[in-house]
């Protein structure tokens, strides 16, 4: 085998492919090899990536959520129902664990997807990414204003350069608060990792400090009380299995955060190592947080009487302990600010990984030399989002932000699929750099040439045969299948074309089956039908990636030696089955809203994005190849 080149435009007949662009995909150390712009400082450790997605994680909104699923979903069952979301949470978490040690860069699910499927999908989710973390951040500020009042007593305390404001003449309300500490946690972050993530540090201890204090105060009042929640007529399920379901798919977002510690790999110091730890530490201690709180709670006020609106400080107030709100304001306040810092912190490393690429325009990929992060798309960042915080009332624009997320939860599961059954095994490189390898595998082509025709000539005039047990136990190979029957159709030469369509057999067959299942609009034949063919699809799927071994050259992809996913094909497929189900329960609204800032975002790639890439020019060639060479 010679030379083998591909600049991706131009397909297996030798035509122009007009496509192509969307397939283009990069090496897992691009980031690093092209460093004009300078490199991110390596600072971080596993207690500050536990503070990164702990802080990020644990938002405000635990001391609302708990009340509001308590009362309309899953009654004392509350706890189960944050325990099973968890279970759910930890299976994208586990996804990119192994996707952030392997290709430790910034840029996270939009870094992953570009490496493992290519840039068209890369481009869409960074697009979607940025929706997500500038909304994320502008809500987050925007309830900043309201928890501070209640600290200190109420709005009409607060100083009038802080309060709201209505513009004379129109129902806009301004909120001068939230853009002022959404300033500061910008100025923080310019400053450098290290210091962003000391105060990120200090401020999500005081959130958890709050929390605990709820748990052991809450206990205490408990048992002096007796635990009148717990001993209710209609049971620990009143909702039934499927209210306690349904609280686990609201609850599921208050995971959200932890894909904000992946998009610090670059900046990890033993990313093998670090990573995968901090995720699961992270994602653990939030769960086990979140499910003791609701313990709490639920036991001291019956679920149909607790306040939807301040669940845990009433809860106290009825036991007696009003002084309690002072603590539990404060825990609120320092969650508001920890989940700013974690929602603003992945946004300027994402658009300084789509600007390395020449997706964006290279303003966004400077790093500054004093402070080492990209200090230009952090202030971009901080100014829209302090914008938008100060002139918009973006909690109708909330349902968006969760979009972003689970598009990059089901990528990054897809990825896996990729990486380990048909990874990337082709490397790009520039015109430029072709005439080595060109001339190095010269000499190599013609000598395997020259064996091959040997060797036919040889077989072609011998009279020896292969033994027939031999010839049973060649489809045996574990690149090819475990199962002898499928040996028979799928070959070396087809093998990863047939694993490629079936994933994505797999993931047609999740769609139609979440969508079918979802849509209670549709006539009840066709419905079931639907999901017939949907689950049919996912299962011949998951059945022929359970039969099929994954491919070897795996253990080199990337960087290895860091975490490794389990149950594999199951556990990527389950994390897909489960986010597509909740991106398809989003509702219609939200959809809309989404889809003009995606259309925007094609507009942008195809005049832009698509002409600047850098791998535009690129040629394909061989890994193998390159590592010979």
């Amino acid at each position: 085998m010679g030379i083998w080149a591909d600049s991706k435009g131009v397909d297996g007949n030798g035509g122009k492919n007009p496509w192509s662009f969307l397939t283009r995909r990069k090496r897992v150390d691009s980031a690093v090899e092209s460093n004009s712009h300078g490199q991110l400082a390596k600072e971080l450790t596993v207690p500050h990536l536990m503070a990164i997605g702990v802080g990020a994680t644990i938002g405000a909104g635990v001391y609302v959520l708990v009340g509001t699923v308590a009362r309309e979903h899953s009654g004392p069952a509350l706890p189960l129902s944050f325990l099973v979301a968890g279970f759910a949470a930890a299976l994208s978490a586990l996804c990119y664990a192994e996707l952030a040690s392997r290709c430790p860069s910034a840029g996270s699910a939009y870094h992953y997807s570009y490496i493992c499927v290519g840039e068209g999908v890369a481009w869409l989710i960074g697009w979607a990414l940025i929706l997500e973390y500038t909304i994320g951040g502008a809500a987050v500020a925007r309830g900043i204003t309201p928890n501070l009042a209640a600290l200190i007593g109420g709005m009409e305390n607060l100083p009038s350069f802080l309060s709201w404001h209505t513009i004379p003449g129109t129902n806009i309300v301004v909120d001068p608060c939230s853009a002022i500490v959404v300033f500061i946690v910008t100025g923080l972050l310019c400053a450098g990792i290290r210091e962003s993530t000391v105060v990120q540090s200090v401020v999500t201890t005081v959130n958890i400090f709050a929390l605990i204090f709820v748990i052991i105060g809450g206990g205490y009042l408990g048992f002096k009380s007796g635990w009148v929640g717990y001993q209710l007529p209609t049971g620990y399920f009143p909702f039934g299995v499927d209210g306690m379901l349904a609280g686990s798919a609201t609850v599921f977002f208050a995971f959200i955060g932890f894909d904000a510690v992946a998009s610090t790999a670059e900046e990890v110091k033993n990313p093998q190592r670090d990573l995968p730890v901090g995720i699961g530490a992270s994602l653990f201690l939030c769960c086990g947080l979140y499910m003791l709180v609701s313990i709490v709670i639920v036991g001291l006020v019956p679920y149909y009487a607790i306040n939807p609106d301040t669940p845990i400080s009433s809860a106290f107030a009825d036991n007696g302990m009003q002084w309690a709100a002072y603590v539990i304001n404060a825990g609120a306040f320092t969650a508001l600010c920890a989940s700013l810092l974690g929602g603003i912190l992945p946004q300027p490393r994402i658009l300084m990984a789509m600007a390395r690429d020449g997706l964006l325009p290279p303003f966004f990929s400077d790093i500054n030399k004093n402070s080492q992060v990209p200090v230009k798309s952090t202030i971009v960042t901080g100014l829209v989002a302090a914008v938008l915080a100060f002139s918009m009332e973006v909690s109708e624009l909330a349902g968006m932000v969760s979009v972003g997320t689970l598009l990059a939860f089901t990528v990054v599961a897809i990825s896996v699929l990729i990486l380990r059954y048909i990874p990337p095994n082709e490397i790009p490189l520039a015109p430029s750099v072709m005439e080595p390898f060109v001339s190095a595998s010269t000499g190599y082509s013609w000598s395997m040439l020259e064996a091959n025709e040997d060797t036919k000539a040889h077989a072609g005039t011998s009279q020896t045969t292969i033994p027939p047990a031999v010839k049973e136990d060649l489809p045996n190979d574990p690149l090819i299948a475990k199962d002898t029957i499928i040996a028979k159709y799928v070959h070396e030469g087809n093998r990863r074309k047939v694993i490629g369509w079936a994933i994505a057999v797999t993931c047609l067959g999740v769609f139609i089956l979440t969508f079918a299942a979802s849509n209670k609009t549709i006539i009840s034949s066709i419905r079931f039908a639907l999901c017939g063919v949907g689950g049919t699809l996912l299962l011949s799927g998951f059945v022929f990636l359970n039969l099929m071994d994954q491919d070897d050259a795996r253990h080199n992809f990337g960087h290895s030696g860091g975490f490794i996913c389990p149950f594999v094909p199951l556990l990527p497929i389950a994390c897909i089955l489960i986010n597509s189900y909740l991106l398809i329960n989003l509702g219609a609204a939200t959809w809309a809203r989404v889809s003009i800032w995606l259309a925007i975002g094609i507009v942008v790639y195809v005049f832009y994005g698509r002409s600047h890439s850098t791998l535009k020019e690129a040629v394909y060639v061989p890994a193998t190849q390159v590592a010979h060479t």
